[in-house]
This record gives structure tokens, C-alpha cells and sequence, in this order.
């Protein structure tokens, strides 16, 4: 039986980080992944990292900005946290190798993002999650108290009697074995759930697995119903267009010739805030001022075209490769599409969940610092700062905590249940017809507008899907990357994570940041400032209530 002091499960940015610091603190680690590190889906995130790293700028200012975006859910005292440490952070990394773009005096060079009062956003062209992944996981590799497990797939939490955390259990991808690993701390890093929605910029690792699991062993979700949907995707494919792009000076434009933005949001037009530039987008669609294949126009024409190449290379190569367009010449059909998951497993600020020893970091917690909206770039900060914290947390913690002895029982009870997925028979479904099915209702009835019938709607579509999910057919009876196997355990993960965003959505009546009630359209603080946490009791989902904390900033109206 593997066992470590501290054992994180996920390798993307946030896992990363909080593997690195819990070993530089002398804990041993390991660290689990179900693909190779570097295909984690941090390698998506390409605009770049926010930071009040210039003298002009103030950790104050960032805050603020951060406040404003999440429509004032966001938790301030987490906020406050995560800007005061941004820019020692971001240091961090450029001492480490992280090649961050310069300007034309040798300095660090930032570019605008959306909601922002500076320009803060420090990138590497339009490849920045990709330069800090694998800046990260060379020092990975260098640390001789870091174990790597890659290609594992964690299928399951253990705890002990007393309920405490005290393990996972895992699949070895490669020859389909079990195993059951011990630890005196696990740190969930498993990122979001955006293949609950289709399309999606997610890659196809993102099935919300770390956030299931948490569920699935009495762990609080909280602000699940907050799903951001990116203002600039290609339609019917999900690939994101950065916002990087607007932060260069990319303008919006409907079939009209009219730049709408300024209807919307007159101060900071394109780069007013994404839930505010996905709603303006999809009603000027919904109202007929689109263009016949449902999208809007980007226009990237008017940044110069060595600027282009030089900070949007990576765009180019979407533009032609996916849409047939040169974008130093021609505007891109845009539209908004699922992006990322506000909410996740409740944690307080140093990653720590309600269990014991269970903490999580990245996209799959809720700290929460993006409340009901997250501004770009705060995601790579937000794995970083709070990957750090939860590793160093975790490292002291169990310094006097016994290794746990977790029961063989349950590595027993997990290979019976996975043995007759894999000998189920055939049966009139596949899991990828009931994973479209199930990205298809979402993107339908929960996206950028929402309304209690469609709501309602889609909860009986997830219902019935977890009805057929458990006797899927699974074609391929083998041992080694079965990933039909693993497709049917990703399917389960997924319909929970959408039954709790869904449960969520229909219990917050009132539009704030992501959620737009059409039924409900104003933003309610009298009866509504407030977490809604989704916990399960016995089968069904059960709700209860998290103040938001409030320091400097009280709520008032967002303009933009």
C-alpha cells in the first residue's frame, strides 16, 4: 500500500504548486494524475496571470476589481489574501524561468483584461498556462521528496472511522490494477467540470471529478450554480479565443456594423466584465442582430499585425486551423461558451475542507474569491496562491498525525463495483450519447439565461441520465487504457456535478454575475448576499446557507 504524508490528486497548476510546497516543507509527497502533467488543462489558459506588481498599481486596486467582478459574493478576506500575495507569486515564478513577455525597457510588460482598473495581466504570448506548467513540473522533477503518479485515475475518498481523511483509491490506466493509497492529508487539484456543458473550451480531463468525490463523502459545494460562460468562443467548438485579444484592442461587432459594446457597457466596452460581455453578446443574437450562424464578430483587424504575431500567435493558429480565417485580415465569428466553474468544494483560506485532512485548490475549490464572476487571469493566480497555501497547510498539519491504515475493505468493495461496469452487457446507449445528451441540456437550459421551467427541465433530463448511466454499455472488457471504463466513472462524476449546479441555479432567484434569472432579473442583497452550499444527504442534494465576508468594499451597482 503506497502511503504519504501528503497526497495530492491532480497535476495541473494548482496541484503543482501545492505538491511543490508541501515537499519544500519537508513532507512526502505524492501526487497523482490521470494524464501526463503536462497535458493537464492548464495548458489552456492563455492570457496571462494578474498581478499589482507595477508601483502605479495597488494590491487594494486589484482587490476591488476582484470584489466588483464576482458581483460581490466573492469572500473579501479571501480576496484580500490572494492580492496581497500575487505579486511575490508572480516573482516566484519569473525566478523559477518563467519567460513572461518584456516591453521595450527590459521590464515585465503587462497587457489590459476584462474588469480591470490597470493593465495587471502579465502572460507569455497567448501560451502562459503552458509556460508556468512546465516550469513547474521540471522543479517537480527535481524534487526528490515528490512521487509522481501519472496516468492514475483516482476513482474514490476514503476516510477512517473517526472521519478523517485517509486515502484514495486509484486505477492504474496502463494495466487496469487497483490501489488503494494512505495518507495523512489529500489535497483535491482535479480542476473543473466543463464537460458537463457542450461545447466547451474544457479539454476532455475536465469531468469534475475532485468536486464528485468531495460530494460523494460529505464534503460542501458551494456557489455551484455559477458557471462562466467566455464571451469568444468559435461556435459549435468551444475553442477559446483569449481575452487577451480585446486586451490588445480586438473590438465586437454585431451583423449590423454596430460596435454593440457601447450600449452595455460605454466605460470599459470590451473589456467590461465577462459575464457582462456573454449577456450583451447572446441578447443581441436572441434579438436578431446577429449573424445567421448564431455568433457575433471579433474583429482583432485593427491591432497591428506584427503585434498580432507576436502576442496572439497561438489565436492565428485557431483562426485558420478551426474557422478557415486569418485574423490579421478578417474578423472571427465568435460566441459565448462554457469556460469555467466559480464554485466548487467549500474551503476556508488555507484549502481546508469541513473533513479533516481533505483540502482542495484550483478550479475544483470555492474559496471563495470569484463569487458570482471571475475576472481573467485571476484563475492562474487563484491555482497558485491558494496551491501554496493548501500545500504548506497540509505539510504542518500531519507533521504529528500517525499514517492512517485504511481498510483493504473498501479497495475490495471499489474493484467488485468496477468489475461489473466492465462486464455489463450491451445495452441500447453508449456513455458518449448520454454525455451529449447531458452537455446539450446544459448548454440549453443553463447557460448565460436561465429560467425556472428550463431549470426544472433540465434537473428531469440529469435524473433520468443517472437512471440509464447505471447500466451503460462498456464495449472494451480489457486491462489496459480501458478508457471506455473510465469514460462510465466520468459519466457519474459529471451527472452529480450537474444535478448540484442545476439544485443551485433553481435555489437562487435572482440574477447576480453568471446566474441571470430572465424570471428573477434584479440582483436581490436583501435575500440573496449570500454562499448557497449543496451537500448530499443520503441520495438527494441537500441545501444550506455561507454569509459572504465583507471588509472594505460594501455591495453597490456594478457599471462598467
Amino acid at each position: 500500500m503506497p502511503h504519504h504524508d501528503v497526497l495530492v490528486i491532480g497535476a495541473g497548476l494548482a496541484g503543482q504548486r501545492a505538491a511543490l510546497a508541501a515537499a519544500e516543507e519537508g513532507a512526502s509527497v505524492g501526487i497523482i494524475s490521470k494524464v501526463h502533467p503536462v497535458r493537464s488543462h492548464s495548458n489552456a489558459a492563455q492570457g496571462g496571470i494578474n498581478a499589482a506588481l507595477n508601483p502605479e498599481d495597488s494590491w487594494e486596486s486589484h482587490a476591488f476589481d476582484t470584489v466588483k467582478g464576482s458581483d460581490y459574493l466573492g469572500d473579501q478576506d479571501a480576496i484580500e489574501i490572494m492580492c496581497r500575495e500575487a505579486p511575490d507569486e508572480l516573482l516566484d515564478l519569473e525566478h523559477k524561468g518563467v519567460t513572461f513577455h518584456r516591453n521595450a525597457h527590459g521590464r515585465l510588460g503587462t497587457r489590459a483584461f476584462g474588469g480591470a482598473s490597470a493593465a495587471r495581466t502579465y502572460y507569455v504570448a497567448d501560451i502562459t498556462g503552458q509556460a508556468i506548467l512546465h516550469v513547474l513540473y521540471e522543479q517537480l522533477m527535481k524534487n526528490n521528496e515528490a512521487y509522481r503518479y501519472e496516468e492514475w485515475f483516482t476513482t474514490g475518498l476514503v476516510l477512517d472511522d473517526d472521519g478523517r481523511i485517509a486515502g484514495a483509491l486509484t486505477r492504474n490506466i496502463r494495466d487496469g490494477s487497483m490501489e488503494l493509497f494512505a495518507a495523512k492529508a489529500v489535497i483535491l487539484a482535479t480542476g473543473g467540470n466543463g464537460q458537463i456543458y457542450n461545447p466547451t473550451t474544457n479539454a476532455l480531463i475536465c469531468t469534475g471529478d475532485g468536486i464528485a468525490m468531495a460530494y460523494r463523502i460529505g464534503a460542501p459545494l458551494m456557489d455551484m450554480e455559477m458557471i462562466q460562460y467566455h464571451p469568444t468562443t468559435l461556435a459549435g467548438l468551444g475553442l477559446l479565443i483569449t481575452e487577451g485579444a480585446r486586451g490588445e484592442g480586438a473590438q465586437l461587432y454585431n451583423a449590423q456594423g454596430e460596435r454593440f459594446m457601447e450600449k452595455y457597457a460605454p466605460n470599459k466596452m470590451e473589456l467590461a466584465s465577462r459575464d457582462v460581455v456573454s449577456r450583451a453578446e447572446q441578447t443581441e443574437i436572441d434579438e436578431g442582430r446577429g449573424f445567421p450562424d448564431g455568433t457575433v464578430a471579433l474583429d482583432i483587424t485593427v491591432v497591428p499585425r506584427k503585434r498580432i504575431h507576436e502576442a496572439l500567435r497561438e489565436i492565428v493558429n485557431v483562426g485558420r486551423d478551426f474557422a478557415g480565417v486569418d485574423i490579421t485580415r478578417e474578423p472571427i465569428h465568435v460566441k459565448p461558451g462554457n469556460h469555467y466553474v466559480m464554485g466548487g468544494v467549500r474551503t476556508d483560506v488555507n484549502g481546508e475542507t469541513p473533513i479533516t485532512g481533505l483540502y482542495a485548490a484550483g478550479e475544483c475549490a470555492c474559496v471563495s474569491v470569484h463569487g458570482g464572476n471571475r475576472l481573467g487571469a485571476n484563475s492562474l493566480l487563484d491555482t497558485l496562491v491558494f496551491g501554496r497555501r493548501a500545500g504548506q497547510h497540509a505539510a504542518h498539519a500531519v507533521r504529528a498525525v500517525p499514517l492512517p491504515e485504511p481498510s483493504r475493505a473498501a479497495l475490495e468493495d471499489e474493484e467488485r463495483l468496477i468489475g461489473a461496469v466492465v462486464t455489463r452487457g450491451s445495452s441500447s446507449r453508449r456513455v458518449s450519447e448520454l454525455k451529449a445528451e447531458l452537455g446539450e441540456t446544459m448548454d440549453k437550459y443553463v447557460a448565460v439565461f436561465r429560467d425556472e421551467a428550463g431549470l426544472r427541465t433540465a434537473l428531469e433530463v440529469i435524473y433520468r441520465l443517472k437512471e440509464e448511466a447505471a447500466d451503460v454499455a462498456i464495449d472494451d472488457k480489457g486491462t489496459v487504457f480501458n478508457q471506455d471504463v473510465l469514460g462510465a466513472l466520468e459519466l457519474e462524476f459529471m451527472l452529480d456535478n450537474a444535478e448540484c449546479t442545476v439544485v443551485s441555479a433553481i435555489e437562487r432567484k435572482e440574477s447576480r454575475g453568471a446566474q441571470y434569472r430572465t424570471d428573477f432579473p434584479e440582483r436581490n442583497d436583501e435575500d440573496w448576499l449570500k454562499h448557497i452550499n449543496v451537500s448530499q444527504n443520503g441520495a438527494d442534494p441537500e441545501i444550506s446557507y455561507t454569509e459572504v465576508t465583507l471588509t472594505q468594499w460594501q455591495p453597490e451597482e456594478r457599471r462598467y
